[in-house]
């Protein structure tokens, strides 16, 4: 059974519908490629895509372990490579301003971004620049 269902919609957009929840995700392509750049383009989905599984990932871990990770946030850089035209590197920074102050959880958590399914899925190719700063 289907998980996502997208449409092509015109002018280098497309709509992508999640089928459990009806949620929609629009892209268009970039400015320097094309397009209006008035959404995510769908390399920016990837790289955003990595953040959100590595706190998600940590997110699970810290919950069995009785913790949320209520604060954290992080940002995400894309840098695109030409010939051919890919991501070349994510570089994702965490901030969190009062961690948990178990050392050894602290260091679960990061393991657990580092091996999250988006992390393993992408290429060796992409460079994941990730910097904790906690």
């Amino acid at each position: 059974m289907p998980t996502i269902k997208s449409t092509y919609l015109e002018n280098l957009r497309t709509s992508s519908q999640h089928l459990q929840s009806g949620k929609e995700i629009i892209t268009d392509a970039p400015v320097d490629n094309k397009g209006k750049g008035e959404a995510f383009s769908p390399t920016d989905l990837v790289a955003s895509a990595l953040g959100s599984c590595m706190v998600t990932i940590m997110g699970i871990v810290a919950h069995r372990e009785g913790h949320e990770l209520t604060g954290l946030n992080w940002e995400v850089t894309k840098v695109m490579d030409s010939n051919p035209r890919k991501i070349k590197e994510i570089i994702i920074d965490f901030n969190w301003e009062h961690p948990l102050e178990d050392p050894k959880l602290l260091q679960k958590l990061k393991n657990a971004a580092r091996t999250c399914p988006v992390a393993l899925s992408l290429s060796d190719e992409v460079v994941q620049s990730v910097t904790f700063n906690f």
